[in-house]
């Protein structure tokens, strides 16, 4: 049991590292915006190209993973992640950027399906879900502080959040390459998560997979354009950015460990859902409408505390109705993450060009859309349990 924990700890911190590298290039884009004089479209497709590369390569490298084995690949990922930092680090130009962004995609697309089939092979099926629940968190708190580290260290030198995440990349590499054990193959719950797409659209699954892209997709557009608007709007230096960012996330973490069971007991996964989403569409909106410095800072920090506490609500449900389907919703979750991660930066870009307030505009009808899908989400649960009832 000491030893999975152990296991379990390094595939997290392999994980959290590898989603760290998206948020970490937020809070220094301005800067690089500016020295190279780049728009706020080709900004958004630089923050996009990451989650695009890992959507792309993904399914690749999820039979990679069956072939050359889970640990190969994350040894291979972290690899990979460490040369996209230093590149990004060196870069001067926008072409090595967009490689090194890419290159980091494609590790992280190397990461995810490894750690998630080790997840599977180590864990079993009781104590899965809470695994997978550990990993949705991973990645989250991976991506959310990322831009606060960035912020912070850019105080020091603007390409120096790039080679500390090099570093620990390769840090990580090297602790997984002595402290991992290739495990066990679970080869009949593979074939069976390989097998079944069609299950997306059952109406357990369907609507929790589309708060999962909504709430992603809107994330992604409000955080990728977040220090930009701060940038021209408010001239928010890094650290200003960091200690935003940083601060959002740390009142989330607190608000998902205080409140987010007993908000759970007591309204349910979809009504706690449903009230997130609300609360974030009206903060998102009122983020184009505030003024001062601590304005600013209040909203933001709620703001992420709505957003912090939608996901692992979607990962308990998910886990409460999967039954003997956890790798399959671990992975449409990971999916519809990354779907949402490539489109919001990219059209947030494109309607920053526009005006600076559009990404935020655009964010909340997002949201506004996931508010109108909770309220039938509940009917079709029921219309699928008396449908499917012998495997609910």
């Amino acid at each position: 049991m000491k030893e999975r924990n152990m296991t379990l700890v390094i595939l997290l911190i392999n994980l959290f590292i590898a989603f760290l590298g998206i948020g970490l290039v937020i809070p220094v884009l301005p800067t690089i915006m500016n020295e190279l004089h780049l728009s706020g479209s080709v900004v958004g497709n630089l923050v996009a190209a990451f989650a695009f590369a890992q959507l792309l390569i993904s399914p690749i490298a999820g039979r990679w993973v069956d072939s050359f084995g889970r640990k190969k690949m994350i040894i291979f990922g972290l690899l990979f992640f460490s040369v996209s930092e230093v590149l990004f680090g060196l870069g001067q130009t926008v072409e090595v950027f967009f490689i090194s962004r890419l290159l980091g995609g494609i590790s992280a697309a190397f990461i995810m399906p490894a750690v998630t089939a080790f997840i599977a092979d180590i864990t079993p099926m009781e104590t899965r879900p809470k695994a997978l629940g550990y990993m949705s968190a991973s990645i989250s708190t991976g991506f959310i502080i990322g831009p606060g580290i960035g912020g912070f260290l850019a105080e020091i030198g603007p390409r120096l959040p790039f080679f500390a995440a090099a570093v620990l990349a390769f840090i990580a590499m090297i602790l997984s390459n002595f402290m991992l054990q290739e495990p066990s193959r679970n080869m009949v719950e593979m074939e069976e998560n390989i097998s079944g797409f069609k299950r997306i659209f059952k109406p357990i699954y369907f609507i929790a997979f589309m708060i999962i892209f909504i709430s992603s997709f809107s994330l992604a557009a409000f955080e990728s354009l977040f220090s930009l608007f701060v940038d021209h709007k408010f001239a928010f230096t890094p650290k200003d950015i960091a200690i935003i960012i940083t601060g959002g996330a740390i009142i989330g973490a607190v608000a998902q460990v205080a409140f987010f069971d007993h908000l759970t007991k007591h309204l349910g996964e979809i009504k706690l859902i449903r009230y997130c989403l609300i609360l974030s569409v009206v903060l998102v909106y009122v983020m184009t409408t505030v003024q001062t410095y601590v304005s600013i800072l209040l909203v933001t920090f709620v703001l992420f505390v709505g957003f912090d506490l939608i996901r692992p609500a979607v990962t308990s449900y998910l886990s409460k109705v999967a039954g003997n389907e956890q790798g399959f919703v671990g992975g449409m979750n990971s999916m519809f993450t990354s779907i949402g991660n490539v489109g919001g930066p990219v059209i947030g870009g494109i309607l920053f060009d526009i005006d600076l307030d559009y990404p935020f505009y655009f964010a909340a009808i997002c949201l506004v859309l996931g508010v109108v899908l909770s309220y039938p989400w509940k009917q079709a649960i029921i219309k699928s349990e008396k449908v499917h009832s012998p495997n609910m």
